[in-house]
């Protein structure tokens, strides 16, 4: 590959890696995908997103047959089969694996099983890149534009290290029996899913978090809502904790910290998941050898995603700024793609990113929290429309949460919609959509929702804001 060059060469082969790589194979360039894995998909395929999504299903199925005769289902007694739970998660993992191999050969991308590294900046509008290849053999790739896709690894508390006690998201998801009790530090995304999961199977969970809610980044009513389902759950929550020291002993590990009341408390759990965040994975890939300079490790880019190293692009979770989100590291990729081809593009606006919590109650929202609007200086209207009044969330026995408008007065802009309840990671997308394309209050209040759906919460959500929800 010495004489070959390559219009891109991506590193790394997760959603930005290979969403890029993809795109670009489309635009008409040759292509180079260079990835440190066994297999292509990141952490988001392979310890990530897809795995835990898998687990919440079954969670949801359990969920469900426990009480089966409340849906007419007599006789069934339920048994956890818990490597058949791993089973379903590593099958639809080698399903998607397979698909991205196929992928790569469809679009004619060369793929490269190593670590990338940086040589420095380009020589005649080329980039040299040296590959240290899974078998130990060097390899050396030249593209005329480079896209760096390295994404992210689990962060600890200073001073652990994950084991078979202290756990991340990517040792959690192999362990070979369902703990009986689990301590989870954190309650972002990864914190509160996990806990819904062993929550469902059976487990006893705690949550603990240092700041002063669950969720943190959502709307402080969707926080709120949260807490009071897992509290309805007996999913223990001790928020705005410090102190917190893990000790492993032959029982699994005792859990210490000082509660918001400078109280000491104390558990003996089998398992301590640690949730506390992402570090972006730049080391070792040569950026001392450019112009780029981290900060904190992540790489700072303008809004075309290029660094300050001409020709080098950045996407996904080495961003900094970004939130660490696999489709806005997708997104990411198709503008870069799109850049280099010299198509037409649109810069990510990061007000119209969704995020989305699959724990049970979901969570699905989008642009500004009430908080943040009014901090902004809007003179801020707010419509609210609970899931109790919705016909197929009550179908679904699925009937708490809500869906909140935030608009601004004056014009009737949307500013933001956030949902926990049903569905929400499915529904958001209107609101998305709404938001993308400038839509007001007035304009989603006549546009016509299927009856019945959970979507059509927001339509009363939308309507609400003018006091004019029809089904409460």
């Amino acid at each position: 590959m010495a004489d070959t060059i390559f219009d891109v060469v991506v590193l790394g082969g997760g959603p930005a890696g290979y969403t890029c790589g993809i795109r670009a194979a489309q635009y008409g360039l040759k292509v180079g995908l260079v990835d440190a894995n066994d297999r292509l998909g990141g952490t988001c395929l392979l310890w990530g997103c897809i795995p835990t999504k898998s687990m919440l299903f079954s969670a949801e199925l359990w969920d469900h047959l426990k009480h089966a005769d409340r849906y007419g289902i007599d006789g069934v007694k339920p048994t956890l089969n818990w490597s058949g739970v791993l089973a379903r998660k590593d099958d639809v993992i080698s399903r998607h694996v397979k698909g991205l191999d196929f992928l790569m050969k469809k679009n004619k991308i060369t793929t490269f099983k190593g670590f990338g590294k940086l040589t420095g900046p380009a020589k005649d509008g080329v980039h040299t890149i040296e590959v240290k290849l899974s078998d130990g053999k060097p390899e050396t790739v030249k593209a005329k534009k480079v896209v760096i896709a390295t994404g992210s690894d689990a962060r600890v508390l200073p001073g652990y290290k994950p084991d078979d006690t202290i756990l991340t998201n990517y040792e959690i998801l192999k362990i070979p029996q369902m703990p009986k009790s689990l301590v989870v530090i954190g309650s972002g995304a990864v914190g509160v899913e996990f806990a819904s999961v062993f929550n469902s199977f059976g487990a006893d969970v705690t949550v603990l978090e240092i700041l002063p809610r669950v969720v943190p980044v959502e709307d402080e009513e969707v926080s709120k809502e949260l807490l009071r389902q897992f509290k309805k759950r007996n999913i223990d929550t001790y928020l705005s904790i410090k102190d917190v020291k893990v000790e492993k002993n032959k029982d699994g590990a005792h859990v210490s910290w000082t509660d918001a009341n400078g109280k000491p408390q104390q558990k003996q759990v089998e398992k301590v998941l640690m949730a506390v965040g992402r570090a972006p994975r730049t080391e070792g890939i040569g950026l001392e050898k450019t112009s780029i300079k981290p900060d904190r490790g992540f790489i700072m880019t303008n809004e075309w995603m290029e660094t300050t190293e001409p020709g080098v692009y950045a996407i996904g979770d080495i961003v900094g700024g970004m939130p660490q989100l696999a489709h806005v590291g997708s997104m990411a990729g198709l503008v870069v793609a799109a850049r280099i081809a010299g198509k037409y593009a649109k810069p990510i606006n990061r007000a119209r990113i969704p995020g989305c919590t699959y724990c049970e109650p979901q969570i699905g929202s989008v642009g500004l929290t009430e908080a943040q609007a009014k901090e902004k200086g809007y003179n801020v209207k707010v419509g609210k429309f609970p899931f109790v009044g919705n016909s197929k969330a009550t179908i679904l026995d699925a009937h708490d949460g809500f869906v909140k408008v935030v608009s601004d007065a004056k014009y009737g802009e949307i500013l933001g919609v956030h949902i926990i309840g049903p569905a929400a990671t499915e529904i958001v997308y209107e609101a998305v959509t709404a938001l993308q394309l400038e839509a007001t209050v007035e304009e989603m209040m006549f546009t016509i929702h299927a009856h019945p759906t959970v979507a059509e919460a927001l339509l009363d959500g939308f309507s609400s804001v003018e006091g004019k929800a029809v089904n409460v």
